[in-house]
C-alpha cells in the first residue's frame, strides 16, 4: 500500500532537483575550465564549516573555484548569491586545504556563474 506523499517529500524532491541543477552546472563549468587550460586537482573539498566546488592548477596557481547556477538573472542572477558568508566558508576551506599541503602555492579565487545557461568566469575575486 502507498502512503500519501509529505511535506518533507516535497522538500526531498525539491532539494534532489537543485542538486542536480548544482551538479549540471558544476560539470559544465569543469568543461569550460578544462577547455580553458585549467586542470582539475579536486571537485568538492569538504571540511567542517565550508566547501570548494573545484580546485584547479592554472599554470603554477592553485585556484579555488564556486559555480552558481541559476536559470534567470532574477533576483540577481548566479553571481548575486555569492554572499559574504559563502565567501568565508569557501576561504576557510582554502586554508584547510593549502594545510594539508606541502609548499605554498600561489592561489587564487574564481567564481564561475552560469545564467540561464550562459557561462561568465570572474577570475581573481577578492575574498575575505
Amino acid at each position: 500500500m502507498r502512503r500519501a506523499p509529505t511535506l518533507s517529500d516535497a522538500n526531498e524532491d525539491k532539494r534532489t532537483s537543485r542538486r542536480r541543477t548544482g551538479d549540471e552546472g558544476e560539470l559544465q563549468a569543469l568543461h569550460y575550465l578544462e577547455q580553458a587550460g585549467l586542470r582539475l586537482i579536486q571537485k568538492n573539498f569538504l571540511c567542517k564549516g565550508g566547501e570548494i566546488d573545484l580546485i584547479m592548477r592554472d599554470g603554477d596557481s592553485l585556484v579555488f573555484i564556486e559555480v552558481r547556477t541559476r536559470s534567470s538573472i532574477q533576483f540577481g542572477g548566479a553571481l548575486a548569491s555569492v554572499t559574504p558568508a559563502k565567501q568565508k566558508k569557501m576561504w576557510h576551506a582554502a586554508q584547510v586545504f593549502l594545510l594539508q599541503q606541502s609548499g605554498q602555492p600561489a592561489c587564487r579565487f574564481d567564481v564561475v556563474a552560469i545564467d540561464a545557461g550562459k557561462i561568465h568566469w570572474l577570475q581573481n575575486v577578492i575574498l575575505g
